[in-house]
């Protein structure tokens, strides 16, 4: 049986503060926002696995069908023995790359990172079984802020897969791969995964799809605080908006208010104002250019080192080496 240890660097108290803290700063912002991160409760987890089943929802059947055809040359070419996943959920895409590995024959540990204490539990504990001979070292804690809790003395490979790096906005962004680059030993990798820009109608109708599960999953933040911070938003009088920012090449989610009303989150003693009409912003997803993504990990510490495209154009891999 394989080892197994968990870090954590996140309790149940850090996520309360986390989420008080966001909801007041983005509640009574000029406009409105809410961190996508707090789409993902029990619910909201359930709602974005339908989501990738869905038709119109192209990115997480592209990327996987991608990372399949790719993941060999990805093994070679890194030679990593140490395989760390940002944001590993289920670890579900994973075992492609970890089987890569085993393939190639240098993989030694894999160091799973999540908000989730349960889901990586869960995770690790399916792992040892499928991966007798695998060091597992699970780290309980936020991407954007315990990277450099992360364990070192390997070869690294740190892989930040699902387009994740779209929901941060450029300074963000910029931040997150400067501290990533910060942590990491010259010659240690990053394989990111990025949605490229495509069709316009293709992008809105995989963030708003006809079923209205998109919709559901949106309004479930509402559902969130009203549940953690004894607020009184009724989700159902919120419409759900997906639009294309032509500028940011972007898409951004909002829910928009049908009516006038007044939300009451008692839990932060807040009272806030919705015009009729009135938008907040719940999530941005950013595509990107194959250029640009070069372009923006050199300026923070990184060396291009191989891309990998699916045959539409509307996914990338890329592995960067830090230098």
């Amino acid at each position: 049986m394989s080892s197994a240890l968990l870090d954590i660097h996140l309790t149940e108290h850090d996520a309360d503060a986390a989420l008080r803290a966001d909801a007041r700063a983005g509640l009574t912002a000029n406009p409105k926002q809410l961190p996508p991160k707090w789409f993902y409760d029990a619910r909201g987890s359930e709602l974005f696995e339908q989501i990738t089943g869905l038709p119109e929802y192209y990115p997480t059947r592209t990327e996987r069908a991608l990372l399949e055809r790719s993941v060999d040359e990805i093994a070679v070419a890194s030679g990593a023995d140490t395989l760390v996943e940002l944001g590993s959920g289920s670890s579900a895409k994973t075992r492609v790359l970890l089987d890569a590995f085993a393939r190639a024959g240098t993989l030694r540990q894999y160091v799973p990172q999540d908000v989730s204490e349960s889901a990586l539990r869960l995770a690790m504990d399916a792992l040892a079984v499928e991966y007798p001979d695998l060091e597992l070292h699970g780290v309980v804690g936020d991407f954007t802020k315990h990277l450099d809790r992360l364990p070192r003395g390997r070869r690294r490979m740190v892989a930040f897969l699902g387009g994740t790096i779209g929901n941060l906005v450029p300074a963000e962004r910029a931040a997150f791969l400067t501290q990533l680059r910060s942590v990491l030993q010259p010659g240690e990798q990053l394989l990111l995964g990025t949605g490229l820009v495509i069709d316009e109608k293709v992008l809105v109708a995989a963030y708003d799809d006809e079923a209205g599960v998109t919709a559901e999953f949106n309004r479930n933040v509402l559902h969130v605080l009203n549940r953690e911070l004894d607020a009184d938003f009724a989700p159902e009088a919120f419409t759900h908006v997906a639009v294309w920012d032509v500028e940011h090449e972007w898409i951004e989610m909002r829910l928009r208010a049908q009516r006038a009303m007044t939300v009451h989150v008692r839990g932060l003693d807040l009272t806030v104002e919705f015009a009729a009409g009135e938008e907040m912003r719940t999530e941005i997803s950013a595509k990107f250019r194959p250029g640009g993504v070069r372009g923006w990990l050199e300026a923070t510490g990184f060396e291009f080192t191989r891309s990998w495209t699916d045959p539409d154009a509307r996914f990338a891999l890329t592995l960067a080496t830090a230098v």
